[in-house]
C-alpha cells in the first residue's frame, strides 16, 4: 500500500464510519499492519492509504498490535505532556506536540468486538495521533501557526521538485 502525503485531499477530510466489519475490512487491517511495519511507523490510519473510513492500527512500545474501528475517545486527562511526533504522511518532519497524558477510547476490533482501552504515555499519544487522522487533523495542526506554515511550505516545495 502507498502512504499518501501532505497535500493529498483525503488527509483533510473527516473519515466515514465503517458500516459493517467484513472480510474486506479485515484484509485491509492486515495490509495496514504490513505497510506500517514496512514504513517503520507505530501507527497508520486508513486516510493515510487513501481510504476515507474510520480505521487505524497501532503497534506502540508495548509491541501489541491493536486495531481500532469506529473509535471514539471518551475521556482525556487534564494533565498534558509534550513529546516529539512525526508522521508517515509528512516524512522527515518532527516536532514537539502537547497532548493529554491519558485517554480512554472505545472502538471495535477486526472481529467486531467492542472494547474500551485506557492508555497513557506513548500509547495514548500514538492513539490520539491516529485518531486525529480520522478527523482530518494532522500533527502539524497542533503547532503554532508560523511553525505549521513553514513546514507546509517546505514540504510542498520538496513535492514540487520531485514532480519536475
Amino acid at each position: 500500500m502507498k502512504v499518501v502525503q501532505l497535500g493529498t485531499d483525503i488527509l483533510r477530510q473527516k473519515a466515514e464510519p465503517v458500516a459493517e466489519i467484513t472480510d474486506e475490512i479485515r484484509e485491509l487491517v492486515k495490509d495496514m499492519f504490513v505497510t506500517m511495519k514496512e514504513e517503520e511507523g507505530v501507527g497508520l490510519a486508513a486516510p493515510q492509504i487513501g481510504r476515507g473510513i474510520r480505521v487505524f492500527v497501532v503497534k506502540a512500545d508495548d509491541g501489541v498490535e491493536r486495531t481500532f474501528i469506529n473509535p471514539q475517545i471518551v475521556e482525556t486527562s487534564v494533565e498534558t505532556c509534550s513529546y516529539e511526533e512525526g508522521c508517515l504522511s509528512i516524512p522527515k518532519t518532527y516536532e514537539d506536540v502537547i497532548r493529554p497524558e491519558r485517554i480512554t477510547i472505545q472502538a471495535r476490533n477486526e472481529k467486531g468486538r467492542r472494547f474500551n482501552l485506557e492508555a497513557d504515555n506513548f500509547l495514548a499519544r500514538v492513539i490520539q495521533h491516529e485518531y486525529d487522522h480520522l478527523e482530518g487533523i494532522l500533527f502539524i495542526d497542533r503547532l503554532d501557526a508560523d511553525k505549521k506554515m513553514k513546514i507546509e511550505q517546505k514540504f510542498l516545495k520538496k513535492a514540487e521538485k520531485k514532480e519536475e
